[in-house]
Parts: C-alpha cells; structure tokens; sequence
C-alpha cells in the first residue's frame, strides 16, 4: 500500500480566478511549482502548505488529504 498526498489547490485557485502566476508571487515560488503542485508531482514543504493556504483561504485539510494507493497489493 501507498499513500499519496492528494490536493485541490488548481480547483481553489481557479474558483477565485487567481493565475497560477498570481499564487506564485503570493507563496513565494515559481509558476512552475505551482503547475508541479496541482498535477501533483510536487508535495509543498508545510511551510508552503500553509501559505497555499493563506493565499487560497482554505485549511491545510480543504487543500490536502491523504489516500491510500492499493494496486501494488498482491493479495
């Protein structure tokens, strides 16, 4: 079993009409870790998290969750 780290941070983002440029700037990193973010490539530290969630108003839980991956299960 695998557990992934799942996010809404595109779906947030958009719901306000920010630009994936505009939370950048807010955050603190580039566009591109932004993009990496939402296809969820990239897991922010929590220090990024947090601000993600600042600049999205939302809580870590609203933008973050966790789910467990069971394809490598043999049984």
């Amino acid at each position: 079993m695998i557990v992934i780290i799942k996010n809404c941070v595109r779906e947030s983002r958009q719901a306000i009409q920010m630009t994936q440029e505009e939370l950048a700037h807010k955050t603190g990193v580039t566009r591109q870790t932004i993009g990496l973010i939402e296809k969820e490539k990239y897991n922010p530290t929590i220090s990024l998290a947090f601000s993600l969630g600042k600049a999205l108003n939302k809580t870590l839980d609203q933008l973050f969750w966790l789910e467990e991956d069971h394809s490598d299960d043999r049984s």
